[in-house]
């Protein structure tokens, strides 16, 4: 059964081809003969209640130099034989929560939205790995500045950073009694105004920030460790990580087992768990990255296990409830 693959992600002009997820999804949507339909970010509408993408047909290439073309652009309905990949990159702001609420139009007249986008609002991808404290090291998240320096007290060394972030920005790695501790969190939380998140520091940073994949509430069985390069603490790829592939260990695969399933029952088709040494620090539902380079280091199709997924999903209707 021929598909309509609707992909909403960031301009695709601008995309690095080799590390590119959204485009290793669309390579295999195209390989598997299914339609492409390309929506830039804020291309969702709605009228009379219906959801509408305008969109462009799309064919992809995997080269570096000319990598796609796109037809003329559209008005596209939203419903059944569809997949709508909702692959734009944080912030999630009030812009990115109003595509998701156009989003459910669309799951409620018959679309697979992956993920779905009731989860894509419900979990703050910091806050979402405290639904697994068992999972995690020492947090606190708080607006009360005395409340966060107690904690970098209590732990001797902690990582600061906002709820909103991504790519390792704005995260800071704080000792007890640093003179720039009241600065840092000042600047976080605006005075009060915002919560920020604070963690006991991990060592174990050293050997890699591992991101594991889950597809459908099952773990890809290699992780790709982001190691931090030079004086940098970060292991983000867009704070200067090295990318390095390792299989998973049991405390991996016993982290993945305790959030999996709770992912595939809340429609949440493709994860990914962000592990430094035996702790989950975040759980990433908005565009998880790291299948190139795991794909191309150990011969795997990651792209391939989510389109298995879809295709299950809407061949035998069980796709997400159409209720609220």
């Amino acid at each position: 059964m021929q598909l309509d693959i609707v992909v909403v992600m960031d301009p695709i002009s601008g995309i690095k081809t080799a590390k590119d997820t959204s485009f290793a999804m669309l390579l295999e949507g195209q390989r598997r003969g299914h339609r492409l339909h390309y929506v830039r970010p804020g291309g969702l509408y709605l009228r009379d209640g219906q959801a509408f993408a305008m969109s462009a047909p799309l064919q992809v290439r995997d080269n570096t130099s000319d990598w796609f073309s796109l037809g003329d652009f559209s008005e596209l309905p939203l419903g059944p034989g569809q997949a709508v990949l909702m692959r734009t990159d944080p912030p999630v702001d009030a812009n990115y929560l109003h595509d998701t609420q156009l989003l459910d139009f669309a799951r409620r007249q018959g679309a697979l939205i992956v993920n779905d986008p009731r989860g894509l609002r419900d979990f703050n991808e910091k806050l979402a790995a405290l639904e697994f404290p068992e999972c995690c090291p020492p947090t606190l998240v708080s607006r009360d500045a005395k409340a966060l320096k107690a904690f970098v007290t209590e732990h001797g060394q902690a990582v600061l950073k906002p709820l909103d972030g991504m790519g390792g920005r704005s995260i800071f790695r704080v000792a007890a009694g640093e003179p720039n501790v009241n600065v840092i969190l000042e600047t976080l939380t605006e005075g009060g105004k915002h919560l920020a998140m604070a963690q006991r520091y991990l060592p174990e940073i050293k050997a890699g920030d591992k991101r594991v994949l889950l597809v459908d509430g099952v773990p890809v069985d290699y992780a790709l460790a982001r190691i931090p390069q030079g004086d940098e603490f970060r292991g983000n790829l867009a704070a200067g990580g090295r990318g390095e592939g390792q299989p998973l260990s049991d405390r991996d695969r016993w982290i993945a087992a305790q959030v999996g399933p709770e992912m595939k029952r809340r429609g949440m088709l493709f994860v990914g768990l962000d592990i430094i040494g035996d702790w989950m620090t975040e759980l990433n539902v908005t565009s998880p990255t790291g299948t190139r380079e795991l794909d191309k280091q150990f011969g795997l199709n990651i792209a391939g296990l989510l389109f298995d997924a879809i295709e299950s999903r809407i061949h035998t209707g069980n796709a997400q409830a159409k209720d609220a």
